[in-house]
């Protein structure tokens, strides 16, 4: 079978070097594709805004699956294009990628369903925002309502910095915002698969949010991450799937826009149980590399089966034990004003460490990798311990050459604490146990 996958990120260079592994495979094609995702998949000229020119290259080209990487795309109704003329696609239509594409949509759903979540007040001017901080106080979280690259959220900790935030989001015509009740916990994400009926269960990760070592600074797209998350544990994720994700996707089919694709539940952890947090309608950047790292079976079966409305046909995904961490290597500036064109060496010498390396912002020049973006690298290890994990991702970090980047030095610290603590706790066990 040839495949089609969309987009150019890191997420997408980690899905590309999974399909590639597939013994179903045919020819992956990629549109646009980066120099990493490359090495997996020939890079189409296309531009994917343009819905019939990617129809028409799934015709001429016999593409039996079209994998959507980004959220735009579908936000923009992809999706819709290609069903529309009978080509099998992985990716929700635009109605239901509106879970994340508004984040008012997604809170009205949750009041219709029942769905635990933090209060809010969804706004369309500052004096309605100005109100709704009011009536929280700080702590308070706002959050632009459409979509904003995992940037567009701000936890103000003081009234000042939630004002600062309703103003710059206000700035711009045409703005509304979600105001949210502070929620106290630990934040997870939770993946599955699901056709518009049937919900495959697809991995857990934690990633990480803001800039900076020990969670400091503005928020990004994210820094890295790991999985599995074992805060989530069975049976909150047993409760998270049954008061979360299978409300939504029964309420979406009930209301005529089943979802179809991958279902990303941020979680907060709290002292009532999981609650939502926001959806995304497609895999994280950069909870993906964990994901794929770990994944053991073959992600083409599943894919194809959410596609044709036939999950309950396939097998459960397999993942394998080991955990798996990802740090990212940003541009300097990120997330704001980035430089650009900063030279990057040593991909081979990391990826000898057993590592793997996917590239995002990435581009040749001549013979020479540059940075393009943001988000740069996205270095990806597994071990038998998140602890594991990290060593051997930063044993990574140390072999590449980008003067131009940095990294977060914490990425999975505070599972890495739990897991010290378990040791302990369980050396301490059997001391007693043999006295």
């Amino acid at each position: 079978m040839d495949i089609l996958l969309i987009g150019s990120g890191g997420r997408e260079h980690a899905l590309a070097w999974k399909l590639a592994r597939s013994p179903l495979l045919g020819r992956l094609y990629a549109a646009p594709g980066n120099p990493g995702i490359a090495g997996h998949a020939e890079p189409v000229a296309l531009d994917i805004a343009d819905h019939g020119a990617v129809v028409r290259f799934c015709r001429d080209a016999g593409i039996g699956l079209v994998v959507v990487g980004p959220e735009a795309p579908l936000v923009a109704g992809l999706a819709d294009a290609l069903i529309a003329t009978g080509i099998p696609v992985f990716g929700p239509t635009a109605a239901a990628a509106r879970l994340e594409g508004s984040k008012a949509f997604t809170k009205a759903l949750c009041d219709r369903a029942g769905i635990p979540t933090a209060g809010y007040r969804a706004v369309a001017t500052p004096a309605a925002a100005r109100d709704a901080l009011a009536a929280f106080g700080a702590p308070v979280v706002v959050k632009a309502d459409g979509l904003a690259a995992g940037k567009g959220v701000t936890v103000a900790m003081t009234m000042a910095e939630a004002q600062a935030a309703v103003d710059m989001l206000f700035g711009h015509a045409g703005a509304s915002a979600v105001i949210e009740e502070f929620l106290e916990g630990e934040e997870v994400s939770l993946f599955v698969l699901t056709d518009g009926a049937t919900i495959l269960p697809f991995g857990s990760a934690q990633d990480h949010k803001r800039v900076g070592d020990g969670d400091t600074g503005a928020n990004t797209g994210g820094m890295g991450a790991y999985s599995p998350a074992r805060v989530l544990t069975p049976e909150l994720e047993a409760r998270a799937l049954a008061e979360i994700i299978a409300p939504t996707v029964a309420t979406m089919a009930a209301e005529g826009m089943p979802y179809a694709g991958v279902l990303y539940a941020g979680l907060m952890l709290t002292a009532q149980g999981p609650k939502l947090i926001e959806y995304n309608a497609r895999f994280g950047d950069p909870e993906c590399q964990v994901l794929m790292a770990r994944l053991d079976s073959d992600l083409v079966p599943p894919m194809l089966a959410v596609a044709r409305g036939r999950l309950a046909e396939v097998p459960p995904p397999v993942f394998a034990d080991d955990a798996a961490l990802t740090v990212v290597m940003a541009a300097r500036g990120y997330p704001g004003a980035v430089e650009s064109g900063g030279s990057i060496a040593g991909i081979a010498a990391a990826e000898a460490t057993g590592a793997i390396v996917f590239q995002a912002g990435t581009r040749t020049e001549g013979d020479a990798l540059v940075a393009a973006g943001g988000r740069v690298l996205a270095i990806t290890a597994t071990g038998a311990s998140v602890g594991e994990a990290q060593a051997a991702a930063y044993r990574a970090v140390a072999a590449i050459d980008f003067p131009a980047g940095f990294c977060r030095r914490d990425i999975g610290a505070r599972e890495v604490v739990r897991e010290s603590q378990i040791a302990g706790s369980s050396c301490g066990q059997d001391r007693g146990a043999n006295i």
